[in-house]
């Protein structure tokens, strides 16, 4: 079991970072992927980061977990058809993904939220295509995880190692790691 960060010049650094940094503490392989035949990959605030793997040359297990951080980084994440591709193959057998802000939308346009509950970043309802729009911090719903934007990242992290790792997990990391004291 991995979790897969896909990567494109303008993520959001929040989002993914954090959810990069809570999974890896909690002992998760965890991966960032560029969509791109680069390694490098530039945040939104021109954030270097190097990573680990390309899009090309990856493989998606049955219990990996596909996470869309959101930023204008979604735009460029759209166009890749080879990540669209692997979205679907990956919810036709209910396939764990996780998007937050406006990374939900993406999943949206591609017809993967029908009938699930969803939140993402105020204005971006409009793209989660067959979703029943929720505007809680976190919603779980069917092996999707969305949030809604930068200030939910540790929320949207946290929920999705309760998620792989369980509750108690969870709930041990955000004490240590003196969540919301």
């Amino acid at each position: 079991m991995k979790i897969l960060v896909m990567l494109a010049n303008g993520f959001e650094e929040i989002e993914a970072l954090t959810v990069v940094d809570v999974a890896r503490r909690a002992g998760i392989e965890t991966l960032m992927v560029s969509v791109s035949e680069d390694y490098y990959v530039d945040s939104a605030r021109k954030v270097r980061v190097k990573a680990d793997k390309l899009l090309k040359d990856i493989t998606v297990g049955l219990d990996d977990m596909i996470v869309i951080p959101g930023g204008q980084g979604v735009a460029v994440l759209e166009k890749s058809v080879e990540l669209a591709e692997l979205l679907k193959k990956h919810r036709s057998y209910k396939g764990r993904v996780a998007a937050i802000c406006a990374g939900p939308s993406f999943p949206g346009k591609l017809g993967l939220l029908n009938g699930i509950k969803a939140c993402c970043y105020p204005g971006f309802e409009q793209y989660l295509q067959g979703a029943q729009v929720v505007y809680d911090e976190v919603a779980v719903d069917n092996n999707f995880i969305t949030s809604r934007g930068p200030g939910t990242a540790l929320a949207f992290a946290y929920a999705i190692v309760g998620e792989i790792r369980g509750r108690e997990v969870a709930d041990k990391m955000k004490k240590d790691m003196l969540y919301r004291l």
